[in-house]
């Protein structure tokens, strides 16, 4: 016999268990859930974080609590201006050219562009905004920095 001619392993795949369809099924009554208590409830289970560690403190009071969580920062994805160099002369760099340059990713909302490297086109850049130095550098290679609003 070689590995070409062997065929489906009969046990490989089990039916699922149908739990709770009567008592002749092993599973009827309740459904193997045990008798009462709050694992045989509907929404079963420790819920987030487990929250029952056997009597001991959990898990998630136990550690530390630092640190603040702004809820209004702003996550920028950041571009430097020596990465512009890949586009044409006079070209139109905005957020749809820079996610099809693939210079940020497609989920990308809002950009920054920064002033390391040096730029040799003269481009028209639309972003959410700007570092002081990738102003100059833009303005000095003949282009425009617009600040867009963020949408």
């Amino acid at each position: 016999m070689k590995i070409h001619e062997l065929g489906k392993d009969p046990g490989r795949r089990q039916k699922r268990k149908r739990r709770g369809r009567g008592e002749a099924s092993g599973l009827g009554k309740s459904a193997g859930y045990g008798n009462k208590g709050s694992q045989a409830r509907s929404g079963r289970g420790k819920g987030y974080g487990g929250a029952f560690e056997g009597g001991q403190m959990p898990l998630i009071r136990r550690v530390p609590k630092r640190g603040f969580h702004n809820p209004f920062r702003v996550e920028y994805e950041v571009v430097n201006v020596g990465a512009l160099n890949c586009f044409e002369d006079n070209a139109v760099v905005d957020l749809e050219a820079l996610k099809k340059a693939g210079k940020i990713p497609t989920s990308a909302k809002q950009v920054k562009i920064l002033g390391k490297g040096e730029l040799t086109k003269k481009l028209t850049v639309k972003a959410t905004a700007f570092s002081k130095g990738a102003i100059e550098k833009i303005q000095a290679a003949g282009g425009v920095a617009e600040p867009i609003a963020n949408a």
